[in-house]
């Protein structure tokens, strides 16, 4: 459990309590005509729930012989999911998966011990430019699971819980809120959801997780009086009833949380560990390189190339 406010005999009650305990404008970087909004980690928050690494990719629109090309590149202690809004991506990684990202489907892959991946739009049949906008997050692991073995899986849009009504369209992705529990397994308690208000539309927000967090793709919503507008994250005191409102031109937000961790992580490069033990043989066995018999393999059909460790 992290620090509550409200457990605090000095912290003020009544009106004068402020529902968002953190505001995070995103860092923006430009990848070559391909922005990237990063909301965390964060200077003052590093996590919401088990989330520790939240990246807005576009929009873009990527032309038939230009697109994301990231090369093959290792995990450890994470969770990683692509969830695109338009366009489609390549995914191959070193258990054998040879899957495409596409709108509104999860592609959930457990680095665990570690896994190797690449995610490119090389699609032989796109012959006219391709819109491309989504967000990708890390979902950091419980200690114990650190050293599982790595693991996939798919879960399509139509499988996913999707809840419609007053001006609101929810889609589950991961976890479970609102009475409905989305279909892939995870390794801690957490929630996931692309929600879709019209002008006016009223959500609440779960109320059974301890760490809560919206983010603004498009769009703005009030919260107890204040307008948020698209490209930020909002994280909630615990325990607090909360529900946001849509703006005048509606809004499209991607809602995050869970159970906080025993503790912070360490993160560097595409590590994530409890430890910096963990991270630095991570660091040892990816320079080694040895794909046949070392921790790291390089995905079947895609293992001509790779991204060197870095030099930092």
């Amino acid at each position: 459990m992290s620090w509550n406010p409200a457990l605090d005999p000095d912290c003020p009650k009544g009106d004068a309590i402020d529902a968002i305990e953190t505001v995070i404008i995103p860092r923006a970087r430009d990848l070559g005509g391909f922005e990237v909004r990063r909301a965390l980690p964060a200077p003052r928050r590093q996590m919401v729930g088990p989330f520790i690494f939240f990246d807005q990719m576009g929009p873009a629109e990527f032309l038939p012989t230009r697109g994301m090309d990231v090369r093959p590149h290792p995990h450890i202690g994470l969770a990683t999911i692509s969830y695109l809004y338009r366009g489609r991506m390549h995914h191959r990684d070193s258990l054998g998966t040879d899957s495409w990202i596409e709108p509104g489907a999860v592609n959930w892959m457990v680095a665990g011990h570690g896994i190797t991946h690449s995610e490119r739009t090389d699609d032989a049949t796109q012959v006219d430019p391709m819109p491309f906008f989504g967000i990708q997050t890390w979902v950091a692991l419980p200690e114990d699971q650190e050293d599982a073995p790595p693991r996939f899986e798919h879960a399509a849009r139509d499988a996913l819980p999707f809840l419609e009504g007053e001006g609101k369209a929810v889609r589950l992705i991961l976890g479970t809120a609102w009475g409905e529990r989305a279909p892939v397994e995870v390794a801690s308690e957490m929630f996931y959801a692309d929600a879709v208000l019209r002008a006016g539309a009223r959500l609440p927000l779960p109320d059974d997780h301890e760490d809560r967090g919206i983010y603004v793709v498009e769009g703005e919503i009030d919260v107890a009086g204040e307008t948020y507008p698209a490209g930020r994250m909002m994280v909630f005191r615990p325990g607090d009833r909360i529900s946001v409102t849509a703006g005048p031109a509606g809004a499209r937000l991607m809602l995050l949380g869970g159970a906080t961790l025993n503790g912070p992580r360490h993160i560097w490069w595409n590590f994530v560990a409890s430890s910096k033990e963990r991270i630095d043989a991570a660091k040892e066995a990816w320079r080694a390189g040895d794909w046949a018999h070392g921790r790291f393999r390089l995905p079947p059909g895609d293992d001509r190339e790779f991204i060197p460790l870095p030099e930092r």
